[in-house]
């Protein structure tokens, strides 16, 4: 697997259980436990994900007291997102170039049998 920065964020958010632990911590910081409780899987388990989504600089944990709150870091979702609107740049462009081509054709075609 590769280490880059990008590769890291991709994978982390591959799994749809990191996705719903990154919504919930859009709204807050929260607890392991706090974490876990809407998923049917372990402690060590959501301890797993959390260890995937902190190597990724998606969350980072903090300590308060006996507390390890987690929060959601941006940083590294904002620059999945620049990487991913450089490519929908791209294919809008050429999105775009298709439909004027399309529609070059159809009245090309409208011309040629006197259709309107």
């Amino acid at each position: 697997m590769a280490d880059d920065q990008l590769s890291l964020t991709f994978a982390a958010l591959a799994d749809p259980t990191r996705r719903a632990i990154l919504a919930r911590l859009a709204d807050g910081e929260a607890t392991v436990n706090e974490l876990a409780e809407p998923f049917d899987m372990s402690l060590q388990a959501i301890s797993k994900h959390l260890k995937v989504l902190e190597r990724a600089g998606l969350i980072s944990r903090g300590r308060q007291a006996q507390w390890r709150p987690c929060r959601l870091e941006g940083a590294p979702l904002a620059d999945a997102s620049a990487w991913i609107d450089r490519y929908r740049e791209i294919w809008h462009d050429r999105l775009g170039r298709l439909d004027e081509e399309i529609q070059r054709i159809q009245r090309h075609r409208t011309e040629e049998t006197g259709d309107t």
